[in-house]
């Protein structure tokens, strides 16, 4: 039997968001603001779902599910502070653009989890279990489609930065397939990557805020750099977690990049790091397309040998710390000083 499409409370959601996603002092600093983005990230769900009906029973059961099982609501609470960070009163000029990036998020994660053949989507059956392989191809496609159906409804800049935005994701998972199991892909190579399957979308999102409300080149520049930093952020910290984090927590097992061979920047400073044979034997281990839990444990204790996990946590925050600095044009405010906790908590979080 399938599951039934759930619906979770946006405000629950969205204290679960900050606090999962970004820390406790970001929920601390949005607690007198939470009644306001509660509401606008029910107005952008609303948004979202308006479109979502298909003539088809089982495709719109299936695409309900994947924005569900999607759970975060990351780009539309950023997309929703940036723009009263800027001085807007109103979701109505952001909303169908919220809903697109949303759309757009989820749709590639639905295609991810066919790549990956994963079982769980955030402690949930992923798409491709709950529906098949098929359906799943055809429920991600779909996503695409109605994330340009709203889309549409925004000048032609916008929609060509939703347009590049998806071209850049579809470089990175080529990227990223093109260096598994080659830890000498190196560090520039696997920021090439984060930057396309991470970090370009919330890029374009936050830029396009920037340019809907009619604000100054400097200040939709900063938006821009500061989405790509702030994704840069919250990605080494995933990476981080893949190997330190709680599975119970994450809703997710440990290890997965390791299990599947995708060099991160954990993998690569581990491996910098080590000497000469326990860096072969790292090597060999990574290589491994079949590896038993004995092979994770091995690779995770390589890594413990080294003062990886400081690097790393390190580097997420510089990362974070550029993000903020790149919010210097904005107008000073509760909303601004929230999206600078944001950045912070990206490189902070434990889950």
């Amino acid at each position: 039997m399938r599951p039934a499409t759930e619906d979770p409370s946006p405000e629950t959601s969205l204290e679960a968001l900050v606090t999962g996603t970004f820390g406790v002092d970001a929920s601390v600093e949005l607690t007198s603001l939470l009644p306001v983005l509660v509401r606008d990230v029910e107005e952008v769900d609303w948004r979202l779902n308006e479109v979502l009906g298909s003539k088809y029973a089982q495709l719109t059961e299936a695409a309900r599910y994947a924005v569900s099982a999607g759970g975060k609501r990351v780009r539309p609470l950023l997309m929703s502070a940036t723009h009263r960070a800027l001085g807007a009163e109103s979701t109505a000029p952001i909303r169908s653009l919220a809903a697109a990036f949303q759309l757009i998020h989820t749709a590639t994660l639905v295609h991810d989890d066919v790549i990956d053949r994963a079982e769980t989507r955030r402690g949930r059956p992923s798409v491709l279990r709950a529906f098949g392989p098929p359906l799943a191809i055809v429920a991600g496609d779909y996503l695409f489609v109605r994330a340009f159906e709203l889309a549409a409804e925004y000048p032609s800049g916008i929609i060509l930065r939703c347009g590049e935005s998806c071209a850049d994701l579809a470089e990175g998972e080529v990227l990223q397939e093109a260096s598994r199991f080659d830890l000498t892909s190196g560090r520039e190579h696997y920021f090439r990557v984060v930057e396309r399957k991470t970090a370009a979308i919330i890029a374009a999102a936050l830029a396009s805020v920037g340019e809907i409300v009619g604000a100054p080149a400097s200040i939709v520049d900063g938006l821009d750099a500061y989405g790509r930093s702030l994704g840069i952020a919250f990605q080494i910290r995933d990476d981080l977690l893949d190997v330190y984090g709680d599975p119970d927590l994450m809703g997710k097992p440990l290890f997965n990049d390791l299990r599947e061979g995708n060099p991160t920047v954990v993998s690569l400073e581990a491996y910098s790091r080590l000497d000469g044979a326990r860096q072969a034997e790292f090597e060999r281990l990574f290589r491994l397309r079949r590896k038993r839990p004995r092979h994770l444990l091995r690779l995770k204790e390589l890594t413990d040998a080294t003062d990886t996990e400081t690097v790393v946590a390190r580097e997420a925050e510089l990362w974070a710390e550029r993000a903020v600095r790149s919010l210097d044009p904005l107008p000073p405010g509760p909303y601004r000083r929230l999206l600078e906790r944001l950045a912070h908590g990206a490189a902070e979080r434990r889950y």
